[in-house]
């Protein structure tokens, strides 16, 4: 790739291209911004906000590279604290684990009535720390060696450095009881098993598939092989897709999934468009292929349920947002609004100037075959509007004891979504306030929203 290097503060360049005894330096500071250069060249090609960019005098190209890219980036590559566009330091040879050690589980803050907090366990990863100890769905974390629990600490989630021995409490009227305390661990790579849970079950006398799928990964084409493989061999009369947790991942998969949920109808026609910037000048489209199918033709059943939060997005979206063209009618989606991000991230990477470096450019906007894509303000919202209540009894996933089961079951068996209280329905009441009335943040929000492009 060409090379080209831009000035910067005309004043700093020329100290920096000569030195006191009037030596020639400029290829030590070259070397210094070569990744940076290379960066804002790739985006000026293939960014697809690249006339929002700043102007090259007005940024600072020695600043690290994920510095750079955050100085650089449009704002509508950014939401919620989010920045879609991003980079990897090292070559990441595996997206089935943890990139660092974990206890493996996923939590929520809770905040009492006194004030206080605590991290509610979402669900926990097999063979992992939490897994080992007991730690379960539902379950409070009050303090970690004593220290109470606060509303900065779900590092003890995302990056947790040592063993702790964590104190578990109960939710009351004031505040939290304190029950047992649990050993943990020391944190350790975790395998991620992103085909949650799957099962079928008899709910008022059909046949009910529910599937749990929390992250699209590269790497779950056999697991996903052998679940569809399996729902063809018996008879489902309706199949819940559960993506409340699930941020994103790769394109590809989303394709894999939503094909095989597709009617058969859908077979040999769109999926996705990916429309890029006007220099490119180019739309892509995927289709629902025949050769995604893990039987020889789309499974036959009646409804799909598709349960959603704040937390579901980008890649989730894509399944939900492209199978409603060919499922009007049969595709309800319950759960709160998703996350809102309709554009999809390709890597980039150069040996030469960007050694083991990841540059994950947003490059593409995302529609469905009806050339639909205009959820990013306010995400796609439910047919039916429930929130899961975090200070409540959670129940076990994809049974009547979850919450957010309950309406799909009733609709299931008469065909009707539960009544609301009129309470519920004012104007003011919106997705993203009935959840945060019942947390303060999780560990999910901190993970990538990603549409990953191969």
């Amino acid at each position: 790739m060409k090379k080209t290097i831009y000035g910067i503060m005309g004043g700093l360049l020329t100290a920096a291209l000569v030195s006191s005894c009037g030596e020639d330096r400029s290829g030590e500071y070259y070397a210094l911004i070569t990744t940076q250069t290379w960066m804002y060249e790739t985006m000026q090609k293939e960014y697809l906000y690249y006339q929002d960019m700043p102007n090259k005098k007005s940024l600072d190209f020695f600043k690290k590279p994920s510095d750079f890219l955050n100085s650089a980036v449009s704002s509508k590559d950014k939401k919620s604290g989010a920045t879609f566009s991003h980079i990897d330091s090292v070559y990441v040879t595996s997206r089935s684990t943890s990139n660092t050690p974990t206890f493996g589980f996923e939590g929520a803050m809770v905040r009492a009535n006194n004030g206080s907090y605590g991290i509610r366990v979402l669900y926990t990863q097999e063979n992992s720390p939490a897994y080992e100890v007991g730690l379960k769905r539902g379950d409070i974390i009050i303090a970690a060696n004593s220290k109470k629990i606060n509303s900065s600490d779900l590092f003890y989630i995302t990056s947790p450095k040592e063993a702790y021995l964590f104190t578990m409490g109960k939710l009351n009227e004031k505040g939290f009881d304190t029950l047992q305390t649990v050993q943990m661990p020391a944190p350790r790579i975790v395998e991620n098993n992103n085909l949650y849970k799957s099962q079928v079950t008899d709910f008022g006398g059909k046949k009910v598939a529910y599937i749990m799928y929390n992250e699209f990964g590269n790497n779950d084409t056999e697991k996903l092989k052998e679940l569809f493989n399996s729902l063809a061999g018996q008879p489902v009369d309706d199949i819940i897709l559960d993506l409340r947790y699930n941020p994103g991942g790769y394109v590809t998969t989303a394709q894999m999934i939503s094909t095989n949920l597709a009617p058969q109808e859908a077979i040999g026609n769109t999926f996705l468009k990916m429309t890029h910037n006007d220099i490119i000048n180019r739309t892509d489209v995927l289709n629902f292929e025949q050769s995604l199918l893990a039987n020889a033709s789309a499974l036959s059943y009646n409804n799909l349920y598709i349960i959603t939060s704040g937390n579901t997005a980008s890649a989730s979206e894509v399944v939900i947002n492209c199978l409603k063209p060919y499922m009007s009618g049969r595709l309800f989606q319950v759960g709160t609004a998703t996350f809102g991000k309709n554009v999809a991230q390709q890597l980039f990477t150069d040996e030469e100037q960007a050694p083991m470096l990841e540059f994950w450019l947003t490059n593409s906007l995302l529609s469905n075959a009806e050339d639909f894509s205009d959820y990013y303000t306010s995400g796609l919202k439910p047919d039916y509007e429930i929130a899961e209540n975090l200070k409540g009894e959670l129940g076990e996933l994809g049974t009547e004891q979850d919450s957010l089961m309950l309406p799909i079951l009733k609709h299931i068996e008469t065909g009707s979504f539960p009544t609301k209280d009129k309470t519920e329905e004012t104007p003011e009441t919106t997705s993203r306030s009935i959840e945060e009335k019942y947390y303060f943040n999780s560990s999910i929000d901190l993970k990538p929203k990603s549409a990953i492009l191969e």
